[in-house]
């Protein structure tokens, strides 16, 4: 390869949809990019708003991998900063290690940007917690097996025998495999589902609550079918219990660096 002094490649999580969410850190990167790939299928066009006069911007949608590698390496022999702007977090379903690889291979720099997933987003969305004090903590981000196929021991039914959170993306088209796993692995008919269309996109994001028994049901009155995080999970309609159990890291009996333990729980702190 000629000896040629490279920018460096920006892999940017843009986020859920909502062009607020990006972090400041990737907003700056845009500004100063000189040359911008986004994904123009998930990511809101508005993202690029931020681009400085004169940057080059494609949007990728109808480009293969190599052909996006290919135009990042290019643009990186011509611009100091040039941004790969992706949906949610670059490492999160995305093709960062099979971009990245021909970059260090041609000797180009290149970093990752994180970003807010759709499942965080979701949930935000809804008003809802990944994780309660004993109910869960655990939170499980996975898919089912389409052209994709699972590994070995990450089916769905194995992973809902767990009984905690499933944030299941890339998934609505399969909505009937997520109700048979769920079933096999003894999840009760039911059991609280979410599913939340674009979350945080201006406009356009949809809630459902429902069931195992009716969620796809629901699903398909609201005409959903791409772009939507399912939820299943043990904490969803917690705001309506009538009980719950309190973190201990705030209770008063609990004591740290910050704080005394005082005895009696019921005594002021």
């Amino acid at each position: 390869m000629p000896d040629t002094t490279f920018g460096q490649v920006w892999f940017v999580g843009a986020g859920p949809g909502d062009p607020d969410l990006i972090t400041v850190k990737g907003r700056t990167l845009l500004e100063r990019a000189g040359a911008i790939l986004f994904a123009g299928s998930l990511v809101d066009q508005a993202a690029t708003r931020y681009a400085p006069a004169g940057c080059e911007i494609r949007d990728s949608k109808d480009m293969t991998l190599d052909a996006m590698t290919d135009w990042l390496i290019e643009r990186a022999a011509r611009h100091e900063t040039v941004v790969r702007l992706q949906t949610g977090d670059p490492g999160l379903y995305g093709a960062l290690i099979e971009m990245t690889r021909p970059l260090t291979a041609a000797g180009i720099p290149w970093a990752v940007v994180p970003g807010v997933s759709s499942a965080m987003a979701a949930m935000a969305a809804a008003g809802e917690t990944l994780t309660l004090p004993e109910v869960t903590q655990t939170v499980i981000l996975t898919r089912v097996a389409g052209r994709t196929p699972m590994p070995p021991g990450e089916d769905l039914a194995a992973l809902a025998a767990h009984r905690t959170t499933l944030c299941i993306y890339l998934s609505i088209t399969l909505l009937h495999k997520v109700q048979a796993a769920l079933r096999e692995a003894g999840w009760p008919e039911d059991a609280p589902m979410l599913v939340v269309q674009k979350a945080s996109w201006p406009g356009e994001e949809k809630i459902v609550r429902g069931t195992l028994a009716d969620i796809k049901r629901l699903c398909q009155a609201e005409k959903i079918a791409s772009q939507a995080m399912i939820v299943a999970s043990p904490t969803l309609g917690a705001a309506d219990w009538p009980e719950l159990a309190r973190s201990k890291l705030y209770d008063p009996t609990f004591a740290h660096r910050f704080r005394k333990a005082t005895l009696d729980p019921t005594e002021p702190i």
